[in-house]
């Protein structure tokens, strides 16, 4: 009879590591993240030339391995002072609850 070991992991040992060389086409996307697993195996179903589940452990990570030009990496600036009172002022016209920064609250 084979055991299963069931550790719970902490967020903190819970990685998403992204891992591509520039002599291969593909990337290697290890992850815990539940969203992100989520979004590979859609993108996965929709695109299996592109996109391919390689492993899955009892842990709860997944490794997809997908053409690496379908791959990218958003870097967003933050937003400005104008840009977020903005957007407050949007929220409260539009019946939104405005949620207060740590920094508003301290």
């Amino acid at each position: 009879m084979r055991r299963i070991c069931m550790t719970k992991l902490s967020k903190y040992e819970k990685e998403t590591i992204i891992n591509w060389d520039e002599a291969e086409d593909t990337a290697s996307i290890y992850t815990f993240n539940a969203d992100l697993k989520r979004r590979l195996a859609e993108f996965s179903r929709k695109y299996p030339q592109l996109c391919q589940l390689e492993r899955s452990t009892t842990e709860g990570s997944v490794t997809y391995v997908m053409d690496k030009s379908r791959l990218s990496i958003r870097l967003v600036p933050p937003y400005s002072e104008e840009r977020l009172a903005a957007a407050r002022e949007y929220a409260k016209q539009h019946g939104f609850q405005v949620l207060r920064t740590e920094k508003e609250s301290a």
